[in-house]
This record gives structure tokens, sequence and C-alpha cells, in this order.
């Protein structure tokens, strides 16, 4: 199987007012292994990056006055991910904001999920781990995957860390076996699922043996110590 793990920086949080984006990033899976193929691309937005935005990936418009349009580069973008699985974090941001791009582009490009399957890591976190936090950094500190590198955001960077967290996330252990884990199938995923498979379970049923029970037990130790010449094994664990 091959999955494409993407993130993307934009120049703000809406496509529907005119943002776009800025920053591509991609890391190509096969069969769950790093290849070494990535896609990185930063664009040049035609319009301001907000303040805010700023604040979080350290991109600024002066950094993509020489940088390619959108229009430039969609074909080899569209290439790299085609017939892929995308892998994202909190897949509607970044799949909305490619939609936009392709439908500015004009003609018969149409829509992300026509030609690339979607899954979404932060619904899968939220499903491993209600309740909890569930962001880039927080899934680093439960997964003890060093993100010490990131002092802000960046979209090949967070791709190669979200493609870490993916492959810890869903690497878990699928069945018991006295053999080991098989295949790699290792990880948080499978304490999560045996937790929440033991509280689906009802309390155990503890049947206690009647008077009688105890009765012919120790009968029956008796008649094995005496055929063995007082070596029976249970009488003196029993003792």
């Amino acid at each position: 199987m091959r999955q494409i793990i993407l993130d993307t920086e934009t120049t703000g949080l809406e496509p529907s007012e005119g943002h776009r984006i800025i920053e591509i990033g991609c890391v190509e899976l096969l069969n769950r292994k790093f290849t070494g193929n990535t896609y990185h691309q930063y664009l040049q937005p035609d319009r301001e990056i907000d303040d805010g935005a700023i604040e979080v990936h350290g991109i600024t418009n002066e950094m993509l006055a020489d940088k390619p349009r959108f229009a430039d580069i969609a074909e080899d973008f569209l290439d790299f991910i085609r017939d892929a699985e995308l892998v994202i974090h909190n897949a509607p941001f970044d799949v909305g904001f490619l939609n936009h791009e392709l439908k500015l582009l004009g003609g018969n490009h149409g829509r992300v999920d026509d030609f690339c399957g979607v899954v979404d890591t932060l619904v899968m976190a939220r499903k491993l781990h209600p309740g909890q936090k569930n962001n880039l950094d927080a899934l680093c500190k439960r997964y003890d995957i060093d993100n010490s590198h990131r002092e802000l955001h960046g979209a090949l960077l967070d791709a190669e860390i979200l493609a870490e967290l993916y492959l810890a996330m869903t690497g878990g252990q699928t069945m018991l076996s006295l053999g080991g884990a098989q295949n790699g199938e290792t990880g948080l995923q499978s304490i999560e699922a045996i937790r929440s498979l033991s509280s689906q379970r009802r309390p155990i049923r503890v049947v206690r043996a009647t008077d009688e029970e105890l009765s012919r037990h120790r009968e029956r130790l008796t008649a094995l110590d005496k055929a063995s010449g007082g070596n029976c094994v249970w009488n003196k664990l029993d003792g």
C-alpha cells in the first residue's frame, strides 16, 4: 500500500476568506515503510499572511516573494499523491485548502478525494484516547516520539513526525501469541485494545466448592498419599 503523509501551512484559517496554502510537505510510505521519497514546496500566495499564522509557522511574505504559485506546481504535486492514501492530522482543514486551490485552477482538476483516499489521524487519536489532548505535541509525548526539534510548525517536519505517529498508532499487536509479536506488531494500540476489551467483559463468576466436594477431595488425596507411600504432592501443598 502506498501512503502519503501530508501537511500544509497556510496564510490563515479559512479558504472561504481567501486564505491560501503557502507550504506543502509530504512523506511517502510503501507497505508501512519509509521510502525516502518526499515532496516539499513553499508557495507564493498572492496575499498577506495573517500575523497569527506567522506566529505558528514563522513563514513571512518576504520569504515567499520568489516562490512559485500553486498553479505552477499543481501537476507535479498531483502526480506525487495520485492513487495514494493520504494520511493527514485534522484532514478537513488540509483537504479543504487543497480543494480550494484546485477550484481556483479552473478546468477539470476535481477534488482531492476524486483520486486519493484520506485517513484522518485526529479522528483515529480521539477514538484511541477519548477526552485527552490529541494534537501532535501531546501525541508525541504519549507515544514517546522525539519532537524536540519542532520549535515552529513546518509542513515537511510535521509530516515526518506524523508518519512516525501514524505507524505507532496503527502498529499495535493484532493477536496474542506465545511466540511473541509478529511482523512488528507492537505498540500502545494493543494496550488500548486490551483495555477496551477488558472494560466490556462481564465480571468473572467465582464458584466455590461445597463442603461435600471438599470432603471428597480430601478423601481422594488421602488415597493418593497412601498409594504413593506418603509422596502425594498435593497433600504437601495443602499442608
